[in-house]
């Protein structure tokens, strides 16, 4: 991957706080400069990666997403403000990015993630953020960056629990966790159960920080990990992951080798033009 090759001075002022640290440093801020982080949804979940990818000088960020904005998205979902209620989630996303850090490229993809384009989008990228918020896009993202070969910070939230964990190719992949989803209707989502507002931001910024910790190479990240949050009392468990031999996709005799029609899989009608992220 090119790196960049000198800050410049404005550079230097705006990410100082990162190069003073040991951990980071010029070196680090470039490797920053240089990476390419897609996140899959503006929403909930993907509003916080958005904002503080771009406050650390990310310099490309991909965004998925071809919904538009609700008024009640704006109780969680930070990318978005009450004028932009109608407008399309990636327009706003990329206008609060910008007025964060003008220098970011932005790069906004307004469609729907399908087994068609998955491949073309998730390659353009070093690693994947995933703040989608159903079953048919997990198993669509999980099996396409392993598939790829691409790192994924995975998050997940509903009332006031949340996850998170990082699957790294070869180490466990979410079909290792889940290899086959839930009964439709077993599980309700935010819009039918709700979910505490803040809880998004404080799972976001964990996967933001993950991914960061991937991009620089420092630290140890949440692969093989799966860290659970209970906010109604504040407790955080850890549960040790691996690899499942058995695992479709990354197990010893895979039956997963290319992308496959994930509203069936999940047992859902598949309907054209049903938003997945």
């Amino acid at each position: 991957m090119p790196q960049t090759k000198v800050l410049t001075p404005q550079q230097v002022k705006r990410y100082s706080r990162h190069i003073i640290m040991n951990q980071v440093g010029s070196l680090g801020q470039r490797k920053l400069l240089d990476a390419k982080v897609l996140i899959i949804g503006a929403g909930g979940l993907g509003s916080p990666p958005a904002v503080y990818l771009a406050l650390a000088g990310v310099g490309t960020i991909g965004i998925v997403d071809f919904d538009i904005v609700e008024i009640s998205n704006l109780q969680r979902q930070i990318l978005h403000q009450n004028d932009d209620v109608g407008r399309p989630k990636v327009v706003s996303a990329q206008e609060t990015i910008h007025a964060y850090n003008p220098d970011v490229n932005v790069v906004v993809h307004e469609t729907r993630l399908t087994s068609e384009n998955a491949r073309d989008i998730i390659g353009q990228y070093d690693l994947v953020i995933n703040g989608a918020d159903n079953f048919p896009s997990r198993y669509l993202v999980n099996d396409a960056c392993y598939l790829l070969g691409k790192p994924l910070v995975d998050g997940s939230i509903l009332i006031f629990d949340g996850q998170a964990t990082v699957f790294i190719p070869g180490q466990g992949c979410y079909r290792c966790l889940f290899p086959i989803p839930p009964p439709p209707g077993m599980v309700p989502n935010c819009a039918e159960a709700g979910v505490l507002g803040a809880l998004t931001g404080l799972v976001g910024s964990i996967q933001a920080t993950e991914a960061l910790k991937l991009i620089l190479g420092i630290g140890k990240t949440l692969s093989s990990r799966l860290l659970l949050i209970d906010a109604l009392s504040m407790d955080f468990r850890e549960v040790r992951m691996k690899r499942n031999p058995q695992c479709p996709l990354c197990g010893d005799a895979p039956t997963v080798t290319e992308l496959i029609d994930y509203e069936v899989f999940c047992g859902l009608p598949s309907v054209e033009g049903q938003p997945v992220a």
